[in-house]
């Protein structure tokens, strides 16, 4: 029945003041303008006009309908706007899953400049993967996931946007802060903490005290990286971290890095994406800024 049509017709018939210079607005004649109205007003039953003399009166239906166009209007003027943003890759958001702890912190530091640059893409950030994040990647429920340990499946890729290395953090009253390199040994009568997870997805136990056959005098687990922070700075234990978050909570804890062995333990931060689909604009300006930010960390 009501199509955009009438409404504008309505519209510019009151911005324009006549049916002439409505016509000329809408790029139609002013038959074919009259003759949209009239199949309008035959199959709503009523009149939206009358001419008296050379003037123009719109009807009671007709004020009605002019009332109701310029509402609806700019809505649907907005909606076509919001949808060539989606379809030109300006607009929409960006569901990131993180599946480490201490990334979230690299995090904040691309997301800052990426809503300044893509401001009609809302970020939703999701933290309770853990390590199911590929399974989220791979069922859409994320579109870029955040994991310092890629895992290979089919449809799945990865790319490596930020070298650091996984180092000890001990308080600067712990004698290991003496040393140039932590041993396995010197770990035997401390108290490790980590995050929540697997022994077997900890480089700590994986890469550096089970090759070695050792283990802490104790492991705790600790949710939190301020917590777990303040715990070494009063010498309660250590905890391994990257370099570059530890450099950042040096400043104002008195906490001290330490390199685990004498070549350390590498690590990058790696994004995933799905590869059987072409990502959105903005998902590939994500990556790219990351990667910029990690050349010049």
């Amino acid at each position: 029945m009501i199509e955009r049509t009438h409404l504008r017709i309505l519209r510019e018939i009151q911005r324009r003041g006549s049916l002439t210079a409505a016509a000329e607005a809408l790029n139609l004649t002013q038959s074919a303008l009259s003759h949209t109205v009239k199949k309008l007003e035959r199959q709503i039953g009523t009149s939206l006009w009358r001419k008296e003399g050379r003037s123009l009166e719109l009807t009671e239906a007709g004020r009605y309908l002019r009332q109701e166009a310029f509402r609806l209007l700019p809505q649907l003027e907005r909606i076509d706007e919001v949808l060539e943003q989606f379809a030109s890759g300006e607009k929409g958001t960006l569901r990131i899953g993180m599946e480490c702890h201490p990334c979230y912190q690299w995090l904040l530091k691309v997301v800052e400049p990426f809503l300044s640059r893509w401001p009609g893409v809302e970020v939703d950030v999701r933290q309770e993967f853990q390590f199911g994040g590929v399974a989220a990647l791979f069922n859409h429920d994320i579109d870029i996931l955040v994991t310092p340990d890629p895992i290979c499946k089919k449809g799945i890729q990865f790319e490596p946007v930020f070298l650091y290395e996984q180092v000890l953090v001990v308080s600067q009253d712990n004698p290991l802060a003496e040393l140039a390199y932590i041993e396995p040994r010197h770990l035997l009568d401390q108290t490790l903490y980590t995050y929540p997870v697997a022994i077997e997805r900890l480089d700590i136990y994986q890469q550096f005290l089970l090759p070695a056959q050792c283990s802490p005098r104790k492991h705790k687990t600790i949710e939190a990286t301020e917590i777990m922070l303040q715990m070494v700075a009063t010498n309660r234990g250590v905890a391994t971290l990257p370099q570059w978050l530890v450099d950042e909570y040096s400043t104002r804890l008195p906490i001290v890095a330490v390199r685990l062995g004498t070549g350390g333990i590498a690590k990058h931060i790696h994004l995933g994406t799905r590869s059987t689909e072409v990502p959105s604009k903005y998902a590939v300006g994500f990556q790219n800024l990351a990667l910029k930010i990690g050349e010049t960390a």
